[in-house]
């Protein structure tokens, strides 16, 4: 993994998301399975498998499906045991590298008993091969090492297959607004990149939440900061945190970026007012936050989705690339 290849590949994401729209707009991809996804229109299963971002991403995907009704879960690809299936049911596959060891292996127990379809980055990958159908990210190579653009990909193809089942807004349309979003956060990052840096990236580590309907957001923006500069970073749900994360409010210098969205939002906030935590808002403006960064679309949830991973990508590529000077 390199972080200047890494900064590179994130400067690229504009490029490849308007690339997408428009390969989005020319045709939906999942018609490739048409057939079998009419199944699960009726009632049929739909299984999402992956490790990692991949995961992040089909999580996020299956509670959309599942609140408009569909039979859908996403499952860790290292889960045993794998859940059981009817032939009538699908199974999708997600691994932007096509390889990773976990995702083939349990692919390999459902080719022959219903029908899979593999989503990847990585043309004739073993994930392809395995499957009955495959959908291009369309990412392109990411030099860096680093799964950044084909997460966001991966997340405009599942808004793809939300529309396909369930209708709603155009994937197309959507994925078009989030790279102008990210075009933005580009255009203006001399202005909020070093201030964010500085309030979030402390003695300690940083948490990231956001509500569930995009946890897949804050999931990556901890991934980042673990995976490039190896920095302590954690994710978690904005309701769940009253839960499980607001006692390290009492004990460490807590450092919160925030993605709003969530009617649990106030308990939160008042905890951290209380023990004087940094909260930094990210596309909403939060009573109380040290900093708040907006950026075209942001009003949007959909553009929230596949957009606001980026300014935890580029923080993360920027205490990387200095650590290596």
């Amino acid at each position: 993994m390199d972080p200047v290849l890494f900064g590179h590949d994130l400067e690229r994401t504009p490029e490849t998301l308007r690339a997408l729209a428009a390969n989005l707009r020319a045709g939906n991809p999942w018609h490739v399975a048409a057939d079998a996804l009419d199944g699960v229109r009726s009632g049929r299963r739909l299984v999402l498998l992956g490790m990692g971002s991949s995961h992040f991403a089909s999580s996020v995907l299956a509670l959309r499906l599942q609140a408009a009704g569909i039979n859908a879960i996403a499952v860790l690809a290292s889960t045993e045991p794998l859940p059981s299936v009817q032939p009538s049911d699908v199974v999708v596959a997600v691994s932007a590298s096509g390889g990773s060891a976990e995702t083939v292996d349990a692919i390999g127990e459902y080719t022959g008993h219903c029908s899979t379809i593999a989503v990847t980055n990585t043309s004739g990958s073993a994930i392809e091969t395995a499957c009955d159908a495959h959908i291009s990210m369309l990412a392109e190579k990411e030099e860096g090492g680093v799964a950044c653009r084909s997460f966001a990909h991966t997340l405009g193809l599942h808004l793809a297959l939300q529309e396909l089942l369930v209708g709603g807004a155009a994937a197309s349309d959507v994925v078009d607004q989030s790279a102008d979003a990210c075009a933005d956060l580009f255009e203006r990052r001399s202005s909020w990149l070093e201030a964010m840096s500085e309030l979030l990236l402390g003695p300690d580590e940083t948490s990231v939440v956001g509500p569930a309907r995009r946890l897949s957001s804050a999931q990556q923006s901890a991934l980042m900061l673990r995976e490039g500069p190896r920095l302590p970073a954690i994710a978690c749900e904005t309701g769940d945190w009253s839960h499980i994360d607001v006692y390290l409010t009492k004990t460490t210098d807590y450092r919160m970026l925030l993605l709003p969205g969530s009617r649990w939002e106030p308990q939160l906030l008042d905890w951290c007012e209380q023990r004087g935590s940094t909260v930094v808002a990210l596309g909403g403006d939060i009573p109380g936050a040290q900093y708040v960064l907006r950026y075209a679309g942001d009003a949007v949830d959909e553009v929230r989705l596949l957009s606001e991973p980026l300014v935890g990508e580029l923080i993360a590529q920027n205490a990387w690339t200095n650590q290596a000077v």
